[in-house]
């Protein structure tokens, strides 16, 4: 079982950065690929970003390429989303999960997906 907490949201002006990281814990990080999703109020859970196993492959949505960067340190079992040149629609309750499938690969879809972190919200003022 592995449990997963995120840290790093809170309030930024747009135009800032934040660094969001994500904490796993209860099993074998290097077996998972990992994504990062986000939810704003009324909408559905989407993918930002995702990384396999080595942190060789990484992919992200269209609207956070370029300014979202997603990398993880499996000596520490953590994954990191730096982001960058944050915009009013960036607001969101931001979740990390780990998928159980092959662990080369990336993953878009929530249902890929077997361990979710509780999220963190992230606010972002125009």
């Amino acid at each position: 079982q592995v449990q997963l907490t995120e840290s790093g949201g809170g309030l930024v002006e747009a135009g800032g950065s934040l660094r969001l990281s994500c904490a796993a814990s209860g099993g074998t990080f290097n077996d998972n690929s990992m994504g990062w999703f986000r939810q704003a109020p009324g909408k559905e859970r989407d993918f930002i970003a995702g990384i396999n196993w080595r942190g060789g492959s990484t992919n992200y949505a269209d609207s956070v390429k370029g300014r979202f960067i997603i990398s993880r340190d499996n000596a520490r079992n953590t994954v990191h989303l730096q982001m960058n040149s944050l915009k009013a629609e960036d607001t969101a309750v931001y979740y990390c999960a780990a998928a159980q499938g092959p662990r080369e690969l990336i993953y878009y879809h929530t249902y890929e997906y077997d361990y979710w972190g509780q999220g963190t919200q992230v606010t972002v003022s125009s």
